[in-house]
């Protein structure tokens, strides 16, 4: 069904009480969670507050790391008793990595859009915002920003859009059941935000060893359970040679998921000599986020991930265990 969730009051107290916050996004940020926490920051300093964004980062994808100027670690001397923590596209305050412990002593609240939420309280009960059917975190925000009185500005709308059409794969992902994200969509774009130019922010400046790695991995990729289960990796040598820099994840699992017959994609990721980490791509009926979460990981049913100790051949077997009572039917 199509998202009909609207934004909880406590949320709005929360930020009206306040005059001061931190927004904080998961660790290995993506677009929809830095444009989530920029649009945000934007919003509150118009109403008149203090606001910073912080990540503990890496930046890795390069449509995001131009904005990677944009954030500060969590701020030393920031009063406890007057300074809130906002964390977004976030099912809990562990996913913040690095800076978990230093966000601890503050009251927080979350904005999400993924299942499950298990953020710890901190000083009193926090508000949560959470809609597991919206396609993206910005579209919460958008709410958010609506529901706080406020009119899009272009800078907010294009951060808005930006972080929809990364977690949608520019809208192939949904259904005839989203038209409500359209509609918004199309309040961005009155408000100044461009398919065009969005469309090639996260598409473009791609580099050639891009190309080249995707065509290693493409190459080495096979067919599990009949075809429905597509699995490839990319070894150590590769993640030494091209690095974070040279991934272009969205294309390679856009060409595997095409192909006739696929319901899942694996991507095996060797970047240390004992962990993987692992990309996890369904069509329509296979949670992948259900498989990620048994490992620790955490995403949405149809695109997932998770890191796990050991060799790829030991992450891949473990992978094809965990889709045998799947696929086999």
């Amino acid at each position: 069904m199509a998202s009909i969730v609207t934004v909880p009051q406590e949320i709005l107290d929360f930020i009206n009480s306040c005059s001061k916050f931190i927004i904080a996004g998961h660790k290995e940020p993506d677009g929809d969670c830095v444009g989530s926490q920029l649009a945000l920051r934007s919003a509150l300093l118009r109403m008149g507050k203090e606001a910073v964004v912080c990540s503990a980062g890496p930046f890795k994808k390069t449509e995001i790391k131009k904005y990677s100027t944009e954030f500060v670690p969590i701020p030393k001397d920031a009063d406890i008793s007057d300074t809130k923590v906002i964390i977004v596209d976030c099912s809990g305050r562990e996913r913040t990595g690095e800076i978990d412990d230093s966000l601890k002593p503050f009251q927080s609240a979350i904005i999400d859009h993924h299942a499950a939420v298990t953020h710890p309280r901190s000083t009193a009960l926090a508000p949560v915002f959470v809609d597991s059917d919206s396609p993206s975190c910005t579209l919460l925000i958008y709410k958010l920003i609506t529901a706080l009185g406020l009119q899009l500005i272009k800078k907010e709308a294009e951060l808005l859009f930006f972080g929809l059409c990364t977690d949608t794969g520019f809208f192939r992902h949904l259904t005839e059941k989203n038209a409500d994200v359209f509609e918004a969509a199309a309040v961005m774009i009155r408000c100044g935000a461009s398919p065009k130019i969005t469309f090639n922010s996260i598409n473009g400046g791609k580099s050639l060893n891009s190309k080249i790695l995707m065509g290693n991995i493409l190459s080495r990729t096979e067919a599990h359970f009949g075809g429905k289960l597509l699995i490839s990796y990319e070894t150590l040598s590769e993640f030494t040679t091209y690095g974070f820099e040279s991934r272009d994840s969205d294309s390679l699992n856009q060409i595997l998921m095409s192909i006739h017959g696929a319901e899942a994609v694996v991507i095996i990721r060797q970047e240390l000599a004992d962990n993987c980490t692992v990309s996890l791509r369904s069509i329509d009926k296979i949670n992948v986020a259900k498989i990620a979460a048994t490992f620790g990981g955490g995403g949405h049913k149809n695109a997932a991930g998770l890191t796990m100790k050991g060799d790829i051949q030991f992450v891949k077997q473990k992978m094809l265990e965990s889709f045998v009572n799947i696929l086999i039917y």
